[in-house]
């Protein structure tokens, strides 16, 4: 079985991970700068270097379907520039799961494949998709919703380690972003960690820093541009979220929820 996921980010990568185990190939559609801030475990990296390793999976940046076809033979993750999925679906997926997690639907129609997932806000069971799955942290995260949306927005993160929004560090300005440390060091309070138009980026917190945008990447003034984890575990660096995770999850169980109701999509003949 085939999924094509829209998105590469930490999140998706997560899904990817997940699904990839179970045994399903996994192609993934990504902008052609990617704004990741967890790149130490996105696929979205491919894009930058045209291929990278999260969690001993490899993925590999090929230029269309074709290309796509003869790395999923060789048992890796397909990865295309192609942020609107419209070539990506020459691909024929059996499944897709939009993982851009935009808060809102960015195009993607309960037509556009066998299976349609849509993952956080922004999607209806029924309407745009075949399934949405909850990602809002807390009792319902990674549950499935065969009808209706998961939690609206709230716009504030998930805790972690005791600490919310003040672990999220923010653009100060619109422009282009320029980091001075590296995702994997210790940062405490107050530390200048990158800047934007000569303005600096201050961490909140003490820390690890999880996550960092890529220099050169154009942002605008509020955008998440990177992330300190107070919990300081190397380990966590390098390994995807229980929360992609989590979601990943729910992104299997639909998919095997879809697969029994219809077992043309699993490639099963039951007479």
């Amino acid at each position: 079985m085939l999924v094509l996921i829209r998105g590469a980010g930490d999140m998706a990568t997560g899904i990817a991970l997940r699904l990839f185990r179970a045994g399903l190939s996994c192609a993934m559609c990504e902008r052609a700068h990617p704004t990741s801030i967890r790149r130490t475990v996105c696929f979205s990296e491919a894009v930058r270097s045209g291929a990278c390793e999260v969690e001993d999976v490899h993925a590999v940046l090929v230029p269309d379907a074709a290309a796509a076809h003869a790395v999923l033979a060789r048992g890796e993750v397909a990865v295309i520039v192609d942020p609107d999925a419209s070539r990506s679906c020459e691909l024929a997926p059996d499944v897709l799961v939009d993982a851009i997690l935009a808060k809102e639907n960015l195009g993607t129609r309960i037509d556009m494949a066998p299976i349609v997932i849509g993952v956080g806000p922004g999607f209806t069971a029924g309407a745009d998709c075949h399934a949405a799955v909850e990602t809002m942290r807390g009792h319902h995260l990674g549950r499935v919703y065969y009808e209706g949306s998961p939690i609206a927005d709230t716009g504030i993160p998930g805790l972690i380690g005791g600490f919310a929004g003040e672990r999220v560090m923010r653009a100060p300005a619109d422009g282009v972003f320029t980091g001075f440390v590296s995702i994997g060091d210790t940062v405490a309070a107050g530390d200048i960690c990158g800047q934007v138009a000569g303005l600096p980026m201050r961490s909140t917190i003490d820390g690890v820093v999880r996550g960092l945008l890529a220099d050169g990447v154009v942002v605008h003034a509020g955008m998440k541009a990177g992330d300190v984890d107070p919990r300081c575990v190397p380990d966590y660096i390098r390994t995807s979220s229980d929360k992609a995770l989590a979601v990943g999850g729910g992104v299997l169980e639909a998919i095997c929820h879809f697969s029994e109701l219809h077992p043309v999509v699993s490639g099963r003949d039951d007479g």
